[in-house]
């Protein structure tokens, strides 16, 4: 072949890839998922008629644009943290009519405030995402992939894909001790129903792994009685509420044994246990060593501790959230979201079993 005809041929196929690529969307950075609570929901309730939903003044006062995004933060929340750790661009909620084309491929925010593992967690919240259609909405956005980008390139963003599970909390908060005599309190002792709720949950994981999920991190529950929500009913002097803490004490080293466990089963490392519980109560119980001012107190809410009722725009609001580890009653402030994110990353076997983050990016990037 002459020289002028073999440069020819090369031009013609450079052009066939520059056309294909221009066709096909190219998968680049890891797709990220989000499954789970109010903790991480980034705005899916905005679109549901539900009482669960952060999408008015003063949340997101903090955020880039300073409006209510449905975050249940003054700012980013724990899912927007670990996109900007991985190098990535924070997910759309599912529901969201922005996502869709290739904004599609960095992934999707299924998570919807007030659901728990079971299906009775959060009644009260009406129309909300339960974890069951979440993962119909899982099946359904890879399928809209497929369309995009091809069945096998679907798969493999999938696989390849980094997934956040944050469950647990509600199904004590909004079920369990939701009002005294519970329906599920009533039912089960506090430890058998831990077992119910750890072997319910079991079902869950393998779905998730079912749908090709590869690396999944799994929450475990903060200290639910530490809150200023909890401390507010419950406690007399400010302490930390007894039951609720009993019952994240029992709950949390169960999960982490039924993580090993699945693992063993599969072979691999799929699930990564991220340890909320001591990386909530390292500011909680020292809060000045990590520049808070309290851990008690919300910055946005009323009564005692600012822990009764909603976060609203009456609400008493501090004027600086650095230095408040609680936003609202429940949740953290962006700058204790960035604290945990940080251990998610970085943690020692003490918070993250196996392995953090950063060890999951640097294996990963050897596949």
């Amino acid at each position: 072949m002459s020289r002028d005809s073999s440069s020819c041929f090369i031009s013609l196929i450079l052009g066939l890839v520059i056309t294909l690529a221009s066709v096909i969307p190219e998968v680049e950075a890891r797709a990220f998922f989000v499954f789970g609570d109010s903790l991480v929901d980034n705005g899916n309730n905005n679109y549901l008629a539900t009482t669960a939903r952060a999408d008015a003044p003063p949340y997101g006062v903090d955020y880039p644009t300073h409006r209510a995004t449905g975050r249940f933060s003054n700012g980013f929340n724990i899912p927007d943290l670990i996109s900007e750790a991985i190098g990535s661009e924070s997910t759309l909620p599912y529901l969201s009519p922005e996502l869709r084309g290739e904004r599609l491929l960095v992934g999707a925010n299924f998570a919807s405030a007030g659901i728990g593992i079971l299906n009775d967690t959060g009644i009260q919240f009406l129309n909300i995402i339960r974890i069951g259609r979440q993962l119909q909405y899982f099946q359904q956005y890879q399928q809209r992939v497929s369309a995009l980008i091809g069945p096998e390139q679907a798969q493999r963003l999938v696989n390849q894909a980094l997934v956040l599970m944050t469950l647990g909390g509600n199904d004590f908060v909004n079920n369990y001790y939701l009002v005294p005599f519970s329906a599920r309190s009533r039912q089960f002792a506090l430890p058998d129903y831990v077992v119910y709720l750890v072997s319910e949950y079991r079902k869950i994981l393998v779905s998730v792994y079912e749908l090709g999920a590869r690396r999944v991190l799994v929450t475990g529950t903060g200290p639910l009685g530490c809150v200023p929500a909890e401390r507010a009913m419950r406690s007399r002097n400010g302490e930390c509420a007894v039951e609720l803490q009993r019952a994240a004490a029992l709950f949390n080293p169960q999960l982490v044994q039924m993580l090993m466990e699945l693992n063993k089963e599969i072979g691999s490392d799929v699930f990564i246990s991220a340890n909320a519980y001591e990386a909530n109560m390292d500011f909680i119980t020292n809060p000045q060593a990590y520049g808070f001012v309290t851990s008690q107190v919300a910055c946005c809410g009323q009564g005692r501790f600012n822990g009764i009722g909603l976060c609203t725009i009456a609400s008493n609001l501090c004027p600086n959230r650095e230095i408040f580890a609680f936003w609202d009653p429940f949740h953290p402030t962006e700058r204790a979201n960035r604290i945990l994110v940080s251990t998610i990353v970085t943690g020692s076997t003490k918070y993250m079993n196996p392995m953090n983050l950063s060890t999951i990016m640097a294996l990963d990037s050897l596949v």
